[in-house]
Order: structure tokens, then C-alpha cells, then sequence
């Protein structure tokens, strides 16, 4: 009769294995799962979970939580959507190695790049580092709610070895080659899960430059990727737009091959999505890895669960009437001053009147979808919904803002201008942009029941004020395991891929399943009342820096190494999580 620290029991069980749920206990001691199944023994604590699904805890493998990680112990969203492990550095930006002169320059490559406010991380970042090994010691001084990984990241690294140097399009000598080899293999020996590294355009500094490793050769990347030999750990991630032009995308391709070539059997993963402008690059993609992966190596594709979109709104980063120069004149007051202006009709009369003003290009961070939405504003719109207050991430066509607008005889800037004012200013409004080429998501359900489709790209911690898709591991549960009226996917193969698949890809053999010996790392969910709530903005990052914030509920509680971190959609205080040490 063994005696647990915690028994849950009653439950449905899905184990992550991918094996049929099972009605059962789960007794847990000293961290670990000790039984599953019967667990007769007695118990500490004891939670009854009739009802209820048990799974392990998710392993997001796709965040940006580098900066955040130093000064905040919570990481959430992810850690209040069933997540209990995150895989940092992603996209080949990160904040370490760095050196004090360079801290700027990597602040504002965040703040490009993933959307998050320069003054916050120039306020928030503790900077008690500046190796690899030594970031990983500081953010592990402290406790944290949940499990973190890092990754190498590209662009940090290629500004440490280079400095000035380190522009996009220089070529690194051999010499930086080799240093960047050998600060890769030190941070992989000290417990680094891998490599990352980012080649899209889409990328931008906060002065609107390409980023430092945007256009790095093959001998550098293939340099890099030396780093893995001989290790039994270890993995590459990488993300690229293949230029967006059919005719170079076997050139791209083969840039991404060699550096795979290189790394000496580890596994690389790489982003798949449906963009409009290349609305079938990503059966290519699909075709090219299923390929490379015939051919012995290991090539996974990191497939989000819904479109990948942005929001819109008066406090978000983006809204359509940021170029208007009626806009403009009130763009500084807070949000409740320009709400009550914006509601005169006079003013109202006067912004729709005018032009808008360019946003983007040379010396602006400011992406060129902004000067987009109002350059296709009535195509925009068909694509253009509310987000409500309970979020449709696969939407009825018929009730965009396009539609909306035709049925009330008005224009579609003043449908928008209208939606943005309710709720005294802060609505959201959902633009979907990447994998809603066809106004479903049948092209995402291909993708995600692919073989080597692995569940990732959240981005969580990054994006703050356009996105908040840390909550992607709760839609693939909810939406693809029992909302969707066709095309469901079975829940078993769902929580096998957010647990079992992501962590076993990472490396880590200790978590991700419930079975005896693992982690304790489970989360206990409602699934029939798992619902995502509506985005807010909410301002308690760093110099009152604002972010979106989206809660669920649905998961009863989340545990890791058997320790309640969340209950009931909140987070309880508990901070058993640290700093994952991959080979260690």
C-alpha cells in the first residue's frame, strides 16, 4: 500500500501516449507519477476529478518569453492554458550572449520583431548576464510557475561575435564562424535545447531594419550546426518565408537542408503556414520535408491550430485610422478622451473625409500591413470581425465587417470606426492573416494531421499588443476535439501532439506522458467547459507597458512536479517550475 502526496482520482485519462482514455487514478509522490490506473493506497491530498479529463501538462515548444523570464515569475498566458513547459528563444531572437554596449540594439530587435515595448524591457530586463551560460543561471535564480527551455538564438549571437559587423547581408569571416561554433556547443553543453534562427522579411528592427542573421550564408549556418556533433541533444528551429516567390523557394530550401546537413542527425523544425500571397507554398513545404525525412533525417513542421491573425483595437498596437491625421491629433490622450472624441460626430465626419497618411517604409518599424488594411480596406473588411466576448477563431464569412457594412448601406471605414468605439473603446477586432486563404480552416486540419505536423508557433510572451495566441494549446483541444461539426480529430491524437510529441522532439523523455516514473507535470480540465474568454489589454508589464491578456475556463488545475501552479483559471502562487537543462 503506498502512501501518495497527491491522488487524483475519477478521471478520464489520456495519457499522451496516444492510447484509448481510460477511467482511472493517478498517484503521485515526491514529484512523480508512482501509479496510474489503481492507486489504492492512501493520500496526503486527494482531488476528485470525476468528470473530469487528466492529461499531462503541455510543452509549448515555440515562445518568446527571453525577456519576460528574467523579471516575472508567472509566464502566463501559457502557464493559465494548460502549459508546463515553454521552449524560449524562438526565431533566432533572445537577449543573450550580449555584451553592455550591445543591450540597446537587442531591446529594439525584440521590440521590431516580436511587438514587445522597447521601455519595457529597457525597465524590466535585470541584464546579470552576458554569456549564455550565465543567462541561464539568472533566470534560474529565481522560482518560476512553470518549466522554461533556450534556445541559441541566431541574431544575439552573430552580434556578440560581430558587433558593427553583424549587419544583414555581411558575411561572416571564418573566424566568426567558428566563434559562433563554439558559443553554440558551450550554451548546448550547458543545457540549451537547441538553435534558432529567423530568415523572413517580415522581420524588423524598431528602426525598421532587416534583422542581423536575416541573410546568413550557408557556410555560416552550416558552421553553426557544427556546434551538434557528437551531442545527444539538441535541436535547430528556423523560420522563413522562402521569399515568397515560387522560383526561388528551392534555393531557400536548400539553404535550410545544409544547415539540417550539418547538424550531424539532430532534428530541425521549421514554420508551415498558409500565406495568401503564396496561397500554396505550404504543400511545397509539406512535399520538401516529407522528402528530406525519406531520406533519413528528421524535419518537423510547426503547425498553429487556427488562423494566425492580429487584433485590432484603439489600445492595441494596430488599428486602421493610426494614419489619419484627425487620428494623430488626439493619438496621445488616454484611451477614454479618445473614445468621447471619436463618438462627436463632427470629428467622426471630419476623419473619414480625409486621407490616411503612410505608416510604414524606410526608417519605421511599422510593418507594411498597417498602410495595407487602409490601401484594401473594402477587401480587408471581408476578412475583418468582431471578437466578441466569446471568441470564433474559424468565423461565418457572412458576418465580417464587409458584409455588415453592405447590409447597412454604410461605408466600411465608418462600419470599423463604429466597432472600434464599442465597449467604450475596447473591442477587438480580428484580422486573420496567415491560413485562411479559403475563409475555413480545412488547409489547417490538413496540416495538423500531417505525420510530421508538431503543434507550436504561440509566440507567447511576443506580439503583445497584435496577438495573444499563447492560448493555441487550449483551441486545439476545444475547437479541433469537439466544436468543429466536421473534421474533428480524435482527443487522444490531440494531447498526444501538445504533450508526448512536443516534448519528446525537444528531448526531454521525463514529462509529457502519465505514466509511473514521469513528472508530475498534469493538468485536470473540464473539457465540456473548456472556452476560451475574450483578449484584454492589461498594463503590468515593466514602465506600464500594456499586453493582451486571454483567460479560459475549463482547467480545474495544472500541476507541476505535483504541485498545484493554477486552479480554476488562476494562478495559484506556487512556483515549483525552473529552468529545463536538456542533457543534463
Amino acid at each position: 500500500m503506498t502512501t501518495y502526496d497527491l491522488k487524483i482520482t475519477g478521471g478520464t485519462i489520456i495519457d499522451g501516449t496516444g492510447a484509448p482514455r481510460r477511467s482511472g487514478d493517478l498517484g503521485i509522490k515526491d514529484g512523480r507519477i508512482v501509479d496510474v490506473g489503481q492507486c489504492s493506497g492512501s493520500a496526503t491530498e486527494t482531488v476528485d476529478a470525476d468528470g473530469a479529463l487528466i492529461t499531462p501538462g503541455f510543452v509549448d515548444v515555440h515562445t518568446h518569453y527571453d525577456g519576460q523570464v528574467s523579471w516575472d515569475p508567472d509566464l502566463a498566458p501559457s502557464s493559465i492554458h494548460g502549459v508546463t513547459t515553454c521552449v524560449m528563444g524562438s526565431c533566432g531572437v533572445g537577449f543573450a550572449p550580449c555584451r553592455p554596449d550591445d543591450r540597446q540594439r537587442l531591446i529594439e530587435l525584440m521590440e521590431g520583431v516580436e511587438d514587445i515595448p522597447g521601455v519595457a524591457l529597457a525597465e524590466g530586463l535585470t541584464w546579470n548576464w552576458e554569456t549564455l551560460p550565465e543567462y541561464m543561471d539568472a533566470i534560474d535564480s529565481f522560482p518560476h510557475a512553470i518549466d522554461f527551455a533556450v534556445q541559441v538564438t541566431h541574431d544575439a549571437l552573430r552580434v556578440y561575435v560581430m558587433g558593427e559587423r553583424a549587419a544583414p547581408g555581411a558575411i561572416a569571416t571564418d573566424d566568426d564562424i567558428e566563434q559562433m561554433r563554439r558559443l553554440t556547443r558551450e550554451a548546448l553543453e550547458a543545457g540549451a535545447v537547441g538553435f534558432s534562427t529567423g530568415r523572413t522579411d517580415n522581420h524588423r528592427t524598431a528602426q525598421g531594419d532587416a534583422t542581423p542573421a536575416s541573410e546568413a550564408t550557408i557556410p555560416e549556418l552550416a558552421g553553426i550546426a557544427r556546434a551538434f556533433e557528437g551531442l545527444g541533444h539538441g535541436v535547430l528551429q528556423a523560420v522563413s518565408d522562402f521569399d515568397m516567390d515560387p522560383e526561388r523557394f528551392d534555393e531557400e530550401w536548400s539553404v535550410l537542408e545544409r544547415m539540417l546537413d550539418a547538424a550531424d542527425g539532430h532534428a530541425m523544425s521549421i514554420s508551415l503556414m498558409q500565406r495568401d500571397q503564396a496561397h500554396d507554398q505550404w504543400t511545397r513545404i509539406i512535399e520538401s520535408a516529407e522528402r528530406v525525412n525519406a531520406a533519413g533525417k528528421t524535419l518537423r513542421l510547426q503547425v498553429a491550430p487556427r488562423p494566425i491573425g492580429v487584433l485590432l483595437g484603439l489600445g492595441a498596437t494596430f488599428h486602421p485610422f493610426m494614419g489619419f491625421p484627425a487620428y494623430r491629433e488626439i493619438a496621445a490622450r488616454p484611451l477614454a478622451e479618445r473614445v468621447a472624441t471619436m463618438k462627436d460626430p463632427a470629428f467622426k465626419a471630419k476623419l473619414l473625409s480625409q486621407k490616411h497618411t503612410r505608416l510604414s517604409g524606410d526608417g519605421s518599424s511599422i510593418p507594411p500591413l498597417a498602410d495595407l488594411l487602409l490601401e484594401r480596406i473594402d477587401m480587408v473588411a471581408m476578412r475583418l470581425y468582431r471578437l466578441g466576448e466569446t471568441p470564433n477563431y474559424e468565423p461565418d464569412p457572412m458576418t465580417c465587417l464587409g458584409v455588415e457594412a453592405s447590409s447597412k448601406k454604410i461605408s466600411v471605414l465608418e462600419c470599423i470606426y463604429d466597432a472600434l468605439l464599442e465597449d467604450d473603446g475596447k473591442s477587438l477586432l480580428y484580422f486573420p492573416l496567415y491560413n485562411f486563404t479559403k475563409m475555413n480552416l480545412d488547409d489547417v486540419r490538413t496540416m495538423l494531421t500531417h505525420p510530421l505536423a508538431l503543434p507550436g508557433l504561440s509566440d507567447g510572451g511576443a506580439h503583445v499588443g497584435t496577438v495573444c495566441d499563447a492560448s493555441f494549446p487550449t483551441t486545439l483541444l476545444s475547437h479541433w476535439g469537439r466544436d468543429r461539426d466536421e473534421g474533428r480529430i480524435e482527443l487522444e491524437t490531440l494531447v498526444r501532439m501538445q504533450t508526448h510529441d512536443t516534448s519528446r522532439f525537444i528531448g526531454l523523455t521525463d514529462r509529457g506522458t502519465l505514466e509511473p516514473g514521469a513528472r508530475a507535470d498534469v493538468n485536470i480540465i473540464d473539457f465540456d467547459n473548456l472556452r476560451l474568454g475574450a483578449p484584454r489589454l492589461i498594463h503590468d508589464l515593466p514602465a506600464g507597458g500594456a499586453r493582451l491578456m486571454q483567460n479560459a475556463t475549463g482547467y480545474v488545475a495544472t500541476y507541476v512536479r505535483g504541485v498545484k501552479v493554477a486552479e480554476g483559471g488562476a494562478l495559484t502562487g506556487n512556483r515549483p517550475g525552473r529552468l529545463v537543462r536538456v542533457g543534463r
